[in-house]
């Protein structure tokens, strides 16, 4: 498949609903979840945990929706003995009976009266109380999944899709929202339908026998429906988040797309997937609906028969005319919690999907943490880094860097050059602690990283990126991003240090000017240079530039150069270099092939060498990166035969 490819697959799901769903959104594939079970009890203890907090204002709603049942199921009742009580004795002439008839309907109607009232208050308190506490586990529940995302572990971060978070936190959260706001009716529905079948059997039994005779039928019903109405919800909301991370591909990489004029391809590739995503919504919403006429016919034929058996026995004067009223009043109200319970199933089915997706998130283990007593880098800290016989892999059984040993001392700049693959890149993640070695250590300031907080360690060391990553806001609240509270002067006097004062100034507001999303409004060796002053402000020991001029003009590369002056007095340097012009003042260079360690020393001495690094060098290529595979070989052979 060639990159840019969409492929989707939500057909053929197995009996056992369990088989995943797999899509491909351009060269990345993306394998969706399992099928969530009908009810997963360990979901709904994890969204408990965010839950208990609020468990008295749960418990109110759910007193407030029993007493909203308890009024349900009392007005019948009330209009079944106004009717016999009231209207049928007042109907039977004047005299003591009509006048005490007359009396008692004036009571029910008050009953009625102050039913009605406790109905609309419990109804608004249950809805009050059931909006403002999902609100606040969603607060929640979005808060948590965000802190974690904030801390957690590359490795997840590296194979996991930006699309698919997105879609977590948003449609996900908000599948939750719709579970918990009918959580709580569902068990009113419950109460109230076996309510209503233990009052009819109390009313009449022979009659609410013949009533609940339809009952088996659609029991029959729905054990033919909810295996293929589970599958329908599912598959919807699944190609939800695939179609979600397409358009964050699509998004995030429209640059690279009319750069190569893929729009007609990736629109119809997106409106395969967008059709597939409209059938499985469309299928889902058949089967939510279905039932919908099938309780309806139901209803009718329960009223019928209460309406001609029930009619037969009024008649016959063995049942009042007040009791098949309120049989009347009971089977409309009866099929009501029924249909909403089958509502509630496909909010239910969602919400167990979204919930088991969201889990996933929140119970991610981070690879890297703070060991119990880690030690926390003081401000006394030299800045030293030393690798120590190094293999590490983002696949242990392929490592990228093998029994790699090298020191920096304090002060020192070292600059790692090598060809793509080599283990530049991840030598230098190792630094930072966002990844654990499988063998060795990575030593800072003279402790293992392992030892020390994550956050001291963070503090020690700043980093510049090939890609410079920019946020919304103005450009002095991205230069002091890392630094929150640096003075508008040290931003400045960082800026001016960098060279990049001047186009800053030339900004509609200055420093206060409002930059568009990742920076896009400046080019961008302007913001690779707000990256370098926001390095500056951290005012770190040690700095590490990974390839950080590789994308900048050679103008704006020699205020760079200018600037590393600066940025490097006092500090630790660690540089890898795309262009190999741009490191020969650096105190050492370590050359890296296949991660290892090959040649170390300054630029003149590796060049009297007469080593890797030299012949390279002299063979005119401007970066490691664009060596053909037959001169890294050619050379490794000859190092080999000398």
């Amino acid at each position: 498949m060639t990159t840019g490819e969409l492929e989707v697959n939500v057909n053929d799901v197995r009996d056992d609903g369990r088989r995943p769903v797999r899509a491909v959104v351009g060269s990345h594939r993306i394998e969706e979840a399992m099928f969530g079970r009908v009810f997963d009890g360990k979901v709904v203890g994890r969204i408990w945990t965010f839950v208990h907090p609020y468990r008295r204002r749960v418990a109110l709603a759910v007193a407030a929706v029993l007493t909203f049942t308890a009024m349900q199921l009392t007005v019948p009742l009330i209009i079944r003995y106004a009717i016999d009580d009231g209207i049928a004795g007042a109907a039977a002439g004047p005299g003591a009976g009509a006048d005490a008839a007359n009396g008692a309907l004036g009571w029910y109607a008050a009953a009625f009266a102050v039913a009605v009232l406790i109905n609309y208050a419990a109804s608004y308190l249950q809805e009050n109380t059931v909006g403002q506490v999902a609100e606040n586990v969603l607060f929640d529940i979005r808060r948590a999944m965000f802190q974690h995302l904030q801390r957690i572990s590359l490795s997840f971060m590296d194979k996991t899709e930006v699309g698919r978070l997105m879609s977590r936190l948003q449609g996900d959260v908000n599948s939750m929202q719709e579970f918990l706001e009918t959580c709580v009716l569902s068990v009113g529905d419950v109460v109230l339908l076996f309510g209503i079948v233990g009052v009819m059997l109390w009313l009449d039994a022979q009659l609410a026998a013949l009533v609940l005779a339809v009952i088996p039928v659609l029991f029959l019903v729905r054990i033919v429906w909810l295996p293929r109405a589970r599958k329908a919800f599912m598959a919807a909301h699944e190609t939800n988040s695939v179609a979600n991370g397409a358009l964050a591909e699509a998004i995030h990489g429209v640059r690279a797309v009319q750069g190569m004029d893929r729009q007609g391809v990736n629109f119809a590739l997106f409106n395969e997937l967008a059709r597939k995503n409209l059938a499985a919504h469309l299928r889902a919403s058949r089967y939510a609906q279905v039932m919908v006429p099938i309780v309806d016919t139901l209803t009718g034929i329960a009223m019928a028969v209460v309406v001609v058996v029930g009619g037969a026995m009024v008649l016959n004067r063995t049942l009042e005319v007040g009791v098949m009223v309120a049989f009347i009043f009971y089977i409309q109200r009866f099929f009501d919690p029924i249909r909403s319970l089958t509502m509630q199933y496909s909010v239910m089915q969602r919400a167990m999907a979204s919930g088991q997706r969201l889990t996933e998130v929140l119970d991610v283990e981070l690879d890297v943490t703070d060991k119990p007593g880690a030690v926390a880098l003081g401000p006394q800290m030299d800045g030293s880094v030393e690798f120590r016989d190094v293999t590490f892999g983002y696949d242990p059984r392929h490592p990228v860097l093998q029994d790699v040993s090298f020191r920096v001392a304090p002060g020192e700049t070292v600059a790692l050059v090598g060809p793509t693959g080599s283990g530049k890149s991840s030598a230098m993640a190792l630094v930072h602690r966002f990844y654990d070695v499988q063998r060795g250590q990575v030593l800072v300031g003279g402790h293992d990283v392992r030892d020390v907080t994550q956050d001291s360690l963070g503090a020690q060391i700043a980093m510049v990126l090939q890609e410079p990553f920019l946020f919304t806001g103005s450009v002095l609240e991205n230069i002091r991003y890392r630094k929150t509270d640096a003075t508008e002067d040290q931003v400045i006097e960082a800026a001016r240090a960098v060279g990049a004062h001047d186009f800053i100034e030339a900004l509609p507001e200055g420093y206060r000017t409002e930059l568009g999303e990742r920076g896009g409004n400046l080019s961008l060796g302007q913001r690779q240079l707000i990256s370098f002053a926001r390095a500056l402000v951290a005012d770190a020991r040690i700095l590490v530039l990974d390839e950080a001029t590789a994308n900048i003009d050679s103008y704006t590369e020699a205020q760079i150069q200018k600037a590393l002056v600066t940025l490097l007095k006092g500090r630790t340097g660690l540089v890898i270099a795309h262009r190999l012009a741009t490191i020969r003042g650096a105190d050492r260079i370590i050359v890296l092939q296949n991660g290892r360690l090959v040649e170390s020393g300054r630029h003149d001495a590796l060049m009297d060498g007469g080593g890797l690094y030299s012949r390279l060098y002299r063979l005119n290529y401007a970066s490691f990166d664009d060596i053909p595979d037959a001169a890294v070989k050619a050379e490794a052979t000859a190092r080999s035969a000398s």
